[in-house]
């Protein structure tokens, strides 16, 4: 049986910004982001807002680790979100192409149609 990747797990955002601009804290506060087996969830103070599957890109040795969400239920449903991430300890930060084309760099400006977020894992029930 192949090894989870280091990528999954339960995430909450720390930190959030889209076209540039701040998410607010009370909204961050109340998402998780769930990945485990190719699937994705984002659930929004308990309830599911988007859900689907996500694939991993081959790593290119000249840029960041790509990821693709292809959403099949929720707000973004029909959707495939490329994207770019980054893995260090505990932390994880991803900037998400939500016009569809995967991000060159991890930032945002004022209609760059980019969510650039930096989750925390949040501890595994299993392991507190």
């Amino acid at each position: 049986m192949p090894s989870a990747h280091p990528i999954e797990g339960v995430w909450r955002p720390v930190r959030a910004e889209l076209d540039g601009e701040a998410a607010p804290d009370l909204a961050l506060e109340r998402i998780e982001l769930h990945l485990a087996a190719g699937r994705y969830a984002v659930r929004f103070a308990g309830e599911l807002h988007d859900g689907g599957d996500y694939a991993l890109a081959a790593l290119d040795e000249n840029g960041p680790a790509r990821i693709v969400l292809t959403a099949r239920q929720g707000h973004n449903q029909g959707r495939d979100i490329p994207a770019i991430f980054q893995l260090v300890g505990d932390r994880l930060r991803v900037c998400y192409g939500l016009a569809g084309a995967t991000p060159d760099a991890f930032a945002t400006t004022g209609g760059s149609r980019r969510y650039l977020v930096t989750y925390k894992r949040l501890p595994s029930p299993a392991h507190p």
